[in-house]
């Protein structure tokens, strides 16, 4: 129950689905958590559970397309733990259109947050973290839309590619000027949360009915729980992963593998 012991981790999108996970998953493992999130009254109720549960957590309002909100985020950790060992960019949202369907209003929107967010915690994680002299460890939430592409999700699938070579840039630029900090992605196939119901709806259909067709197109059969993404979070976050630099590690059920 140490495996992050000693460490201070910042989950953004971290109120509920994968975030949730991941929060629950490395507070139990020993570290300080701040969850990051647009939604105040499950951020609140989530860091109050983990509290309960014996765990350290905060909860601190985040929209990830801002930077003020990103410098503030920094700020309070700072202040409140003293440094920064790990940021998951785990918000992110989706849209259900393809490329003739999908508006320009609706790409700012979403690359805004998918690929602007994670830009931005990435950028000011590494220069919160690169002088603490700790091992540190970024996580980028990407997907199986950033190795293979889908039709009808055309700005995700953007921005979801724009994640996987950001966070190889970002790791060859740690490892060239030295510091002690690790950035990879994680690649999730279809995984039961908020952002599937949504993809659901966008397709006019019920969750029930979209999650058992999708589920059928993983050849494992079925889709995945939010835990499963965070059990590989926790390992590029801890130091198990210490020779894990710049790497893509898919969670998905076998979907790539077809």
């Amino acid at each position: 129950m140490d495996r992050l012991q000693g460490k201070v981790a910042i989950v953004s999108g971290g109120a509920l689905g994968i975030g949730e996970a991941d929060c629950l998953l490395f507070a139990r493992e020993g570290a300080k958590v701040v969850i990051g999130d647009i939604n105040v009254e499950a951020g609140e109720n989530l860091a109050s559970r983990i509290r309960d549960e014996g765990g350290e957590a905060s909860f601190f309002p985040l929209d990830v397309a801002k930077e003020e909100d990103w410098l503030d985020m920094f700020k309070y950790t700072l202040s409140t733990y003293g440094k920064v060992n790990i940021l998951i960019n785990n918000a992110g949202v989706s849209l259900g259109k393809d490329i003739e369907a999908t508006t320009l209003d609706d790409w700012n929107w979403l690359m805004g947050i998918n690929s602007t967010g994670v830009f931005l915690g990435t950028k000011y994680a590494i220069a919160h973290m690169k002088d603490n002299g700790e091992n540190c460890s970024i996580v980028n939430r990407s997907s199986i839309d950033g190795q293979v592409g889908e039709s009808g999700l055309a700005a995700y699938c953007a921005s979801k590619g724009s994640v996987t070579i950001l966070t190889k840039s970002a790791a060859l630029c740690c490892g060239e000027k030295g510091y002690k900090i690790r950035v990879n992605s994680v690649h999730p196939g279809y995984v039961h949360t908020s952002l599937t119901e949504k993809e659901a709806a966008d397709a006019g259909m019920s969750k029930e009915d979209y999650f058992a067709k999708v589920g059928k197109m993983h050849p494992i059969g079925y889709i995945g729980k939010p835990m499963d993404i965070a059990y590989a979070d926790i390992f590029l976050a801890s130091d198990e992963s210490m020779f894990s630099t710049g790497s893509e590690i898919t969670v998905d059920g076998g979907w790539t593998a077809q």
